[in-house]
């Protein structure tokens, strides 16, 4: 089964303008700067040479993995979710029942993911774990350091 990528049109947008970037001015530039090493001499000891080499196959392997993702991209229109449960988009304060901590949460798709600023994935363990949720609910929501639970305190969506 295919596992589709959530984003909004926004976000779709800004991954297909930086594939385009890579293909049609990185690549090429990248192109040229192999052919000049090329022209130095003896490939076996030109570092330039192979330093180019590596860097187009990075840039290749980093252009397959966003086009895979837009491939699989799922665009999401925040005006059809529901207003009343954890959705995407949605920002959620909850309540970290074990260290008695309140958090803000905001659920987001690929492309827009911040941890630093609150900004999950929606198919992250946390993201995943609470989607469906309404206020007042617990959420246990198992990552690698064991089990969260999150009471869902609030739940807003921008407009």
């Amino acid at each position: 089964m295919v596992e589709r990528v959530p984003m909004t049109q926004e976000a779709y947008n800004r991954r297909r303008a930086e594939v385009d970037e890579m293909e049609n001015v990185q690549m090429p530039k990248i192109a040229e700067d192999i052919a000049a090493a090329r022209a130095e001499g003896d490939l076996k000891e030109n570092a330039e040479y192979h330093a180019q080499r590596e860097k187009q196959g990075l840039l290749q392997a980093k252009i397959t993995q966003l086009r895979d993702r837009l491939s699989r991209a799922q665009i999401v229109d925040p005006a059809q979710i529901p207003r009343d449960q954890v959705a995407f988009g949605a920002t959620v304060k909850v309540l970290d029942v074990d260290l008695d901590d309140e958090e803000e949460i905001t659920l987001v798709g690929d492309g827009d993911e911040d941890y630093d600023s609150g900004k999950y994935l929606i198919t992250s363990p946390i993201g995943r774990g609470l989607l469906g949720k309404k206020i007042g609910e617990v959420a246990d929501i198992e990552v690698p350091k064991g089990t969260l639970k999150f009471k869902v305190l609030e739940i807003s969506y921008e407009d």
